[in-house]
């Protein structure tokens, strides 16, 4: 097994069983592993991403959210009524996962992490400019969708999930190869 990275630089692993190097097809690319730089390059410009914890009796929730990267940290947030963060409070395992529905091109990420609450007033300003220098007039104009968050941020109204890497996952469709790759953290 090898020796996990960093939020910066993680071990990246190309699964051959999964890529199309095994197998690849005539003037296809030959498959390769993606690099870190380019899975976190989609991920900050991504806009919308699943996040999948798990409900007290077992059950799987799965829903959308919003989420920027900063400082090697994936950040979404929730009401804490809603049922994700429920799910989180007993148990803080999950994925975020985002990508495209193409079956021939783009890269899907799957980042398995641990949630942890954000309570910091300083890593909320944080969070808050990552937010607004992400979705800009969504959150920061005043008929966008997600307008006041900022505000709920700061004052508890919702709660801000930080979920550090353990574990990701890219599976790349382009250039006519197919990829599985893991980056351990």
């Amino acid at each position: 097994m090898p020796t996990p990275g960093s939020a910066q630089h993680p071990t990246t692993e190309l699964d051959s069983r999964y890529s199309s190097a095994l197998n690849p097809r005539p003037g296809a690319a030959q498959a390769a592993a993606t690099e870190w730089a380019e899975a976190r390059r989609r991920m900050e410009g991504a806009e919308i991403f699943w996040v999948s914890t798990v409900r007290p009796d077992g059950r799987v929730h799965v829903t959308p959210v919003i989420a920027a990267w900063h400082d090697g940290v994936l950040y979404f947030s929730t009401g804490p009524g809603e049922q994700k963060a429920k799910n989180l409070a007993h148990d803080r395992h999950c994925a975020l996962i985002t990508g495209s529905n193409s079956l021939t091109e783009g890269l899907d990420l799957v980042i398995e992490g641990t949630a942890e609450s954000v309570g910091d007033p300083e890593v909320i300003e944080q969070v808050i400019a990552a937010y607004e220098t992400k979705y800009g007039p969504h959150i920061t104009a005043p008929e966008g969708t997600f307008h006041g968050i900022s505000d709920a941020f700061r004052t508890g109204d919702v709660v801000i999930f930080a979920v550090a890497p353990g574990t990701a996952y890219g599976f790349g469709r382009d250039d006519g190869a197919f990829t599985h790759t893991r980056w351990t953290f």
